[in-house]
């Protein structure tokens, strides 16, 4: 699946976001590595054609110090939300086994399974496309704490429904890509 970068581009201009040059591809080695993920393939070819700068998507040229660390930051909220709904909200997975008693021993845990998960990709505020499979088409998902929804069933998708263009009730929900770990907590 290609992606129509510019019709997507011109869609977020006219609902006020704002771009820079797209990245280069030395600029897209360098955050993969300096993150531990690789782009999906649309995402790659979105960020490269234009990259989105407006308040709550990742400026990832801004190689600052205080930029790094939220970057980090949004990369670790997804666990952070679950460890929040462990110790606040009785949150288990039954495929982890039996919760257990210490309430530490949990965290261990559902920290050992999340890293088992494919990585999350902060994308706008708390919307997030999985590393892996790294194809084009997974689904893009609204991740706070532990309520987890389907936000799109593809990047394109996802910012026709996140910027208004489609409604969320037309989401194509029967033939969303299953992604492990993550599919499982869509509530």
């Amino acid at each position: 699946m290609t992606l129509d970068c510019a019709y997507i581009v011109k869609t977020l201009k006219d609902q006020g976001v704002k771009f820079s040059q797209g990245l280069k591809d030395d600029e897209i080695i360098d955050i993969e590595t300096l993150y531990n993920f690789k782009f999906p393939p649309d995402l790659k070819e979105f960020l490269m054609y234009s990259l989105p700068v407006s308040k709550g998507f990742i400026n990832w040229r801004d190689n600052g110090r205080k930029n790094i660390k939220q970057i980090y930051e949004r990369l670790e909220s997804p666990l952070e939300g679950i460890i929040f709904d462990i110790e606040n909200n009785s949150f288990w997975i039954d495929n982890w086994g039996k919760k257990p008693e210490l309430l530490n021993k949990s965290i261990e845990i559902a920290t050992k399974e999340y890293y088992k998960a494919p990585k999350l990709i902060p994308i706008y505020f708390h919307r997030y496309i999985p590393a892996i499979p790294c194809e084009s088409g997974n689904p893009v998902y609204s991740v706070h704490q532990t309520d987890i929804i389907f936000y799109g069933k593809n990047l394109e998708n996802y910012f026709m429904v996140e910027f208004d263009i489609e409604k969320h009730e037309e989401i194509d929900y029967e033939n969303i890509k299953e992604i492990p770990f993550w599919s499982n907590l869509v509530g």
